[in-house]
């Protein structure tokens, strides 16, 4: 089985440039007839509730409803758009969405009040996560690892899954800080990462297949092991970049270094263990 663990999908286009198309280019239907073409089975659907898309929970829902054996929805709560970002509820509002749309997981996109995870709003918010054995899906830069090692370390029935290697670069330059941060996640068991995101990584966002980026790939692997990555394409808008197979092909056929049995690993098992997928 693929599992593609991070997609978006909105009933309008909600970037800039304009498109011609906004009222389809990014709809759900797009989406699947990619993963058709490429044989990828299921979805994560992360919510996000941005420009000309405040419904997008509802409409993350719909499109899981219409297709429930593709479409795996994880809700946009308390985001860093959100005008409820941070503020007092989090709780009721993180225990309403599950019930609402029948969740395994959320995504949470940060800002940068690095003493949230610390704070009685932030604590409660995880203790609620884990009794609702959901899956976090945070979109968090580098100055939130140590604050998200200590967080994991407390809640360890939480699966974390970081967006996009995390914030790594393949640019960067000795002594690595970035990286080293990030690999010091490997030590925390219940910290995942998303090979994802290979246009932000790379330094050349249209470059195919992303050589430069090859190396953190590697180290990511060393130090996670495979258990821990998983593929994801950032579909729609890794389109602004490369196309849907060469997200998927990046991975599949470029990383020479990752054995057969860990690959069938990092490109759906891990995923489907996580959501208890059969």
């Amino acid at each position: 089985m693929i599992i593609d663990c991070h997609t978006h999908a909105w009933d309008y286009w909600p970037y800039e440039p304009a498109v011609p198309d906004p009222q389809s280019r990014s709809l759900v239907e797009q989406l699947l007839w990619e993963m058709d073409r490429n044989g990828v089975d299921v979805s994560v659907l992360v919510c996000a509730r941005i420009e000309h898309n405040p419904n997008n929970n509802d409409y993350g829902a719909d499109c899981a409803r219409r297709y429930p054996d593709r479409i795996v929805q994880f809700a946009d709560v308390d985001c860093s758009w959100t005008d409820t970002y941070h503020t007092p509820g989090a709780v009721d509002r993180l225990a309403e969405a599950a019930e609402k749309y029948n969740l395994k997981g959320y995504t949470h996109y940060l800002r940068d009040d690095y003493d949230w995870f610390e704070s009685d709003e932030g604590l409660s918010f995880f203790e609620t996560t884990a009794d609702l054995g959901l899956i976090a899906s945070m979109a968090l830069g580098v100055a939130w690892l140590p604050a998200l090692r200590k967080l994991a370390g407390r809640f360890p029935s939480i699966p974390f899954l970081c967006h996009h290697m995390s914030g790594a670069r393949a640019g960067e330059t000795p002594p690595y800080d970035t990286l080293n941060e990030i690999l010091k996640c490997s030590a925390v068991p219940n910290i995942h990462i998303k090979l994802s995101g290979f246009q932000y990584v790379s330094e050349v966002a249209w470059e195919y297949p992303h050589s430069d980026a090859m190396w953190i790939v590697r180290k990511l692997y060393e130090n996670f092991g495979p258990e821990r990555l998983c593929w994801a394409s950032n579909y729609p808008p890794v389109a602004l970049a490369t196309t849907y197979q060469q997200s998927l092909e990046a991975v599949r056929t470029h990383c020479g270094f990752i054995a057969k049995e860990d690959m069938a690993l990092i490109l759906g098992g891990n995923m489907q263990r996580l959501l208890g997928l059969s």
